[in-house]
């Protein structure tokens, strides 16, 4: 088959995907179903954000291009079958855009972001309908602590809220203090999670976002051990056979080279 000549239209991605999918184009391509390419989607989903914290720009857009991929790939297997094309993708979320921007599509007006997200509100209970819940538009396969913060975003915004900061930290306590008196496993799990819970809340109420600030902490904390192990085959030794005063001795070793200090 001949290849398109040009790479870099959106209209190639789709010739190749569909000369992929044809009877004379590749097997596997051909036997991917939506539900199979599930994992490649999330994957790709991740690999994108990944790429965007290391901050490498020419990463970040190859792996654009991935996950732009899976997009196409769903619209191809659903042209096939008839249940949808890509253009009806492109038309779906160009309707929403405008219907959910009359301030810059139509006459409305609002001077705020604040305001801007208000009416992005009510648009979007028109469109669920009133009888649903304001929380059913949180996906559910979020991960779970991005799942807590949005629930708990979207419900700050009708006032069910702590007024104060002080509030979500004595409610902190309380569910360790319930925690540590939690009679059984299958107790402590629950209130363990009451503190997760309450712990994304107040890091939402900063400004933080917890799934970045926990793959921060994995990260700091996988480059300092990796450090540890190096300086433990620099040295001739074997990581498993110190004690842990010698195991800490290396990790703020690995905290001061993270740092920029000098060693003692």
């Amino acid at each position: 088959m001949k290849q398109p000549q040009d790479l870099r239209s959106f209209e190639s991605l789709q010739q190749i995907l569909h000369m992929l999918r044809s009877p004379e184009g590749c097997p596997w391509d051909r036997a991917q179903t939506h539900k199979s390419m599930r994992d490649s989607l999330l994957e790709e989903t991740y690999e994108v954000l990944e790429a965007l914290d290391a901050e490498d720009t020419g990463r970040f857009c190859g792996e654009l291009g991935d996950l732009l991929l899976q997009i196409v790939f769903h619209a191809e297997i659903g042209a096939e079958a008839k249940e949808f094309n890509m253009g009806d993708v492109i038309e779906a979320i160009n309707t929403k855009l405008i219907r959910r921007h009359p301030h810059v599509f139509s006459q409305s007006k609002f001077t705020s972001p604040a305001e801007v997200l208000h009416n992005w509100e009510e648009i979007k209970k028109t469109e669920r309908g009133y009888d649903k819940s304001m929380l059913s538009g949180v996906p559910k396969q979020l991960p779970a602590l991005s799942y807590s913060q949005e629930v708990q975003g979207r419900v700050a915004r009708v006032g069910f809220d702590w007024k104060e900061d002080e509030g979500v930290l004595e409610k902190l306590g309380e569910e360790i203090a319930e925690y540590g008196s939690a009679p059984t496993l299958s107790e402590k799990e629950k209130e363990f999670g009451d503190i997760l819970f309450t712990l994304a809340n107040y890091a939402r109420r900063q400004g933080i976002d917890l799934e970045s600030a926990l793959r921060g902490a994995n990260k700091r904390f996988y480059s300092r051990f990796e450090h540890m192990e190096e300086l433990c085959r620099n040295t001739g030794r074997d990581i498993s056979k110190l004690s842990f005063t010698e195991q800490n001795e290396l990790w703020q070793a690995a905290k001061k080279k993270e740092n920029g200090e000098k060693a003692d």
